[in-house]
């Protein structure tokens, strides 16, 4: 789950996760919408790969990538339930819970 939480910590990375809910992009199509160096986008893509956050499948010479929302949906539901939040947290007036 860390890995999940570097990846969502830079504000570049989590608008190519925007970017990638519209649908499946080229890494060129991607970079296009920063103003960062090629390298830069490559090392951003890495980190999201490293995360499983995207798949990359090569296309000939151009790289696909697609946002992989369920390890998304996972860590954040994971996190959630670490802090007692979401379905599976004790409600506030479950006089069992209450201390």
């Amino acid at each position: 789950m860390s890995s999940v939480f570097k990846a969502l910590s830079d504000p570049t990375r989590r608008r190519v996760l925007q970017l990638l809910r519209a649908g499946p992009m080229t890494a060129g199509d991607l970079a296009d919408h920063f103003a960062v160096s090629k390298p830069t986008m490559s090392a951003h893509f890495a980190v999201l790969r490293e995360a499983d956050l995207v798949h990359a499948e090569k296309a000939g010479k151009l790289i696909l990538y697609h946002l992989k929302l369920s390890v998304l949906e996972e860590a954040l539901m994971g996190f959630a339930n670490t802090f007692g939040l979401g379905a599976n947290a004790p409600a506030a007036d479950d006089p069992e819970t209450a201390q």
